[in-house]
């Protein structure tokens, strides 16, 4: 097993596997409280896991316990982790053979020194998982996304049907408020009308401009 946190092409291996790992889950609540009924619980989603382990940076090697004999100078260990707590982008911590393999932030570190133990280095790490914050379009909505068409906003275009004894300018006058606009219907609707604009037909549909 090993306990690797990368920051992309960066990775670093802690030299000695923690005796345990807390990996605490939990579920977001919003309580309402509504007069006469009292207290009721609403479930937000999964909250963020927390995941905790403590270990240390040897000053010597020892097969015992260290899981590589290339070991980091403590101090510069410690830097190093210290550079993953202030970085604004999400680490990436692995466990081998355990299946955890996610994005996480640093969100506190603590170290100490125990006498007897010169140049070793102890820490207690807290780590969260991160999530991105997009937040995907479902159903048709997403599916009008994906293929790229838009909702039309334009309103659609307004028709009359003919009846009998209109004619353009009285068509006009009742729809556009004056008689004299009866070219602009025309015009529109030339192709279902005819040559003759004083030749419309009862049933005809016209569309209004």
């Amino acid at each position: 097993m090993a306990f690797t946190l990368k920051d992309g092409g960066t990775s670093f291996q802690f030299p000695v596997n923690p005796e345990e790992v807390s990996i605490s889950r939990s579920k977001g609540y919003e309580t309402i409280n509504m007069l006469e009924h009292g207290e009721f619980d609403f479930a937000q989603g999964e909250k963020v896991k927390e995941i905790t382990f403590s270990s240390f940076f040897p000053k010597e090697y020892d097969a015992f316990y260290c899981m590589y004999e290339d070991l980091p100078d403590p101090r510069v260990a410690m830097n190093v982790l210290n550079t993953f707590l202030i970085s604004k982008k999400p680490l990436r911590l692995i466990i081998s053979e355990t299946g955890v393999n996610v994005p996480v932030f640093i969100v506190s570190l603590n170290s100490s020194f125990r006498g007897g133990e010169t140049g070793d280095i102890y820490f207690d790490l807290t780590l969260r998982t991160w999530r991105d914050s997009k937040v995907e379009k479902v159903g048709s909505a997403a599916s009008g996304s994906k293929s790229g068409s838009r909702t039309d906003l334009k309103k659609s275009s307004k028709t009359y049907t003919v009846k009998s004894g209109d004619s353009l300018s009285k068509i006009a006058k009742l729809e556009l408020g004056s008689s004299s606009k009866w070219n602009e219907i025309y015009k529109l609707n030339a192709k279902i009308i005819g040559s003759d604009p004083n030749r419309i037909k009862p049933g005809q549909k016209l569309v209004i401009p």
